[in-house]
């Protein structure tokens, strides 16, 4: 006698299989996930040291503090970093941008000097 389909142990073994699957997939899909919304507050500060540059060049100092509003940047639109913070001087500077909800706990630091480049800390992914 030839029966069709599948047998219990057939199905639990899929089950399984999927299961395992499925246990390593959703940690890594979150972790992919961070670092998605991450890449909007690299945006952010990526447009701060844009304006940054431009403000140095006609003020020979950073603006800092709250002379963040003469940087004209307004990340009120931004899903995940609404705000950032800046300290400065006539050498460097640092801005800082931290997740609302869902990125709550991701906190991107940049920092940029009139001589090097930026340097990026993530904290929370």
């Amino acid at each position: 006698m030839h029966s069709k389909g599948f047998t219990l142990v057939e199905l639990v073994i899929v089950i399984v299989i999927v299961g395992i699957l499925s246990v390593v997939a959703v940690p890594v899909y979150k972790g992919y996930k961070k670092k998605a919304m991450a890449t909007e507050a690299k945006a952010l500060l990526g447009a701060v040291l844009t304006a940054q540059r431009v403000y140095y060049s006609e003020h020979s100092h950073f603006a800092s503090g709250s002379m963040s509003a003469a940087l004209g940047i307004t990340p009120t639109t931004n899903k995940y970093f609404r705000s950032f913070t800046i300290t400065g001087n006539t050498a460097a500077f640092t801005a800082r941008t931290v997740g609302t909800a869902p990125a709550n706990g991701i906190t991107i630091t940049m920092r940029a000097t009139t001589t090097a480049g930026p340097y990026f800390t993530e904290v929370g992914l």
